[in-house]
């Protein structure tokens, strides 16, 4: 069964907000209560923090499919809806988050390190947040917005500061067991690494992580055997150390042309050229292996390798390779530039940004883009014509309207406002509040229209004054 992997598909999918409540107070003696819509929850975001106790992506293999939950709709009395529960998910330290194309959205390194994948939907208002001064008592309510859905790409790239990098069977596994406490498994047939191992070693005041990645073959760059898989754990590594076997059983092979092996198919996959090199010259202990390492030697520090002969399974040479390693790794973290606090820049709107874009299509549709007016046709309900007055109401104070005019626009033309998989088609009609003026004056609910009877009673005392007035003012006293 797979226990390690480090690249998976994730399907996720935040929580829609939740509808605002369209509702009017109703109190024995209060006929005028008002509307008292509470407004939707907001939906659950999706996110992804690293945690440290995580170390493979094997559950979301697993389990692929995952979903926030969606915010509670307003009520009645006022009372909002129940905002949906974050989802976070832990991921490893130096996991690289990537859309389908391959474009890299995120690079996840150190604990507590998060990204918002996914976010949820506002929640909508109630009417009670819609009344105004011209509105009074709406008699709808906005909807709550979906939230985020999509696929993204998790990859595994180890964080390490050493990688031990050669053929299968080099000895890399059992080097580590020797320098770390890390126990890998260690057999003597090829590939037994199947999956990167990590050991924390100490030399001196330097303390510093190593990685044994599965061995390279020719062609591992292109796919062949595990390299392609294992290869982006090499890319945050400081140093690379190229294990090579001096006892192969192999005729055809040798230490010098194991080396130009691994180098071609480091320079094919790209991104590593700057990195030390130390070449390490394992299993000495066998008498041949000996005396190979003594030939080829002097060829690998011609080239300008820094060469160590070590065998693991006589401990013989690990103390010199260890302080060596500790040396560069601190020469590198002293190189690197120091890390700065986040800065926070704001970036405020142009004064004279309208947040939107009117543009022409080839069918002569017009199509309008922009987040406020695709936020509100999100929110709106169609089936309300007091709720579509409303977006004719925003549209135009925004300048939508105007710029279709300057845009060429006519009535009866189509209008889309949105992208073309998800938009919303319309005949333009200039000044037309779409509807909502079947209702009487803007702002007013039928419901409030019914006759009351101290309502009534007032009226009629109003009619008595008003007539008595008419006939005081017809009076002529002199008539006669």
């Amino acid at each position: 069964m797979t226990t390690f992997v480090d690249r998976v598909e994730l399907h996720i999918a935040a929580g829609n907000g939740g509808h605002g409540c369209a509702s009017v107070h109703r109190e024995k003696f209060k006929p005028l209560g008002g509307p008292d819509g509470g407004n939707g929850g907001r939906g659950g975001d999706v996110i992804l923090t690293v945690d440290q106790s995580v170390t493979t992506l094997l559950d979301y293999h697993h389990s692929p499919h995952r979903k926030a939950t969606n915010g509670k709709p307003g009520e009645g009395g006022n009372r909002a809806g129940k905002e949906g529960q974050d989802l976070i998910l832990p991921v490893p330290d130096g996991t690289v988050v990537l859309d389908k194309a391959g474009n890299v959205l995120a690079d996840l390194v150190g604990h507590g390190t998060s990204y918002v994948a996914a976010q949820g939907g506002r929640g909508g208002l109630g009417n009670a947040a819609l009344a105004s001064a011209r509105r009074k008592a709406p008699g709808f309510a906005l909807l709550g917005e979906p939230g985020d859905f999509g696929d993204v790409v998790l990859e595994l790239k180890t964080v390490a500061d050493v990688a031990l990098v050669g053929f299968p069977s080099a000895g890399k596994s059992s080097l580590i067991s020797v320098l770390s406490a890390a126990k890998p498994k260690i057999a003597d047939y090829p590939f037994t690494t199947l999956v990167p191992n990590l050991g924390v070693v100490t030399a001196g005041s330097t303390v510093y992580t190593i990685a044994d990645v599965p061995g390279l073959i020719p062609g591992a760059s292109q796919g062949r055997g595990l390299g392609l898989e294992f290869l982006r754990h090499v890319e945050r590594c400081s140093v690379l150390v190229h294990v090579l076997d001096t006892a192969t059983l192999e005729s055809e092979r040798d230490p010098l042309s194991d080396l130009d092996v691994i180098e071609e198919e480091l320079r094919q996959y790209g991104g590593l050229d700057n990195r030390p090199r130390i070449v390490v010259l394992n299993k000495t202990d066998v008498p041949d292996g000996k005396d190979l390492a003594e030939m080829v030697r002097p060829d690998l520090e011609a080239r300008g390798y820094r060469v160590f002969e070590v065998s693991a399974v006589a401990h013989l040479g690990l103390r010199e390779l260890t302080f060596a390693l500790g040396d560069l790794i601190a020469q590198a973290r002293a190189a690197k530039p120091k890390e700065e606090a986040t800065r926070i820049v704001i970036r405020p709107k142009a004064v004279d940004d309208a947040g939107f874009t009117v543009t022409r299509e080839e069918d002569g549709l017009f199509r309008v883009r922009g987040e406020k007016p695709e936020r509100w046709v999100r929110q709106t309900d169609f089936n309300n014509d007091e709720a579509v007055g409303y977006l004719a109401d925003r549209l135009n104070r925004l300048g939508v309207e105007q710029e279709l005019m300057k845009a060429g626009a006519r009535g009866g033309d189509g209008v889309a406002i949105g992208p073309e998989d998800n938009a919303v088609v319309f005949d333009w009609e200039p000044s037309v509040t779409a509807g909502a003026e079947m209702l009487g004056r803007r702002g007013e609910d039928h419901r409030f229209e019914e006759q009351r009877p101290a309502a009534q009673r007032r009226r009629d005392r109003q009619a008595e004054r008003d007539e008595s007035l008419r006939e005081y003012d017809d009076f002529d006293p002199f008539e006669e």
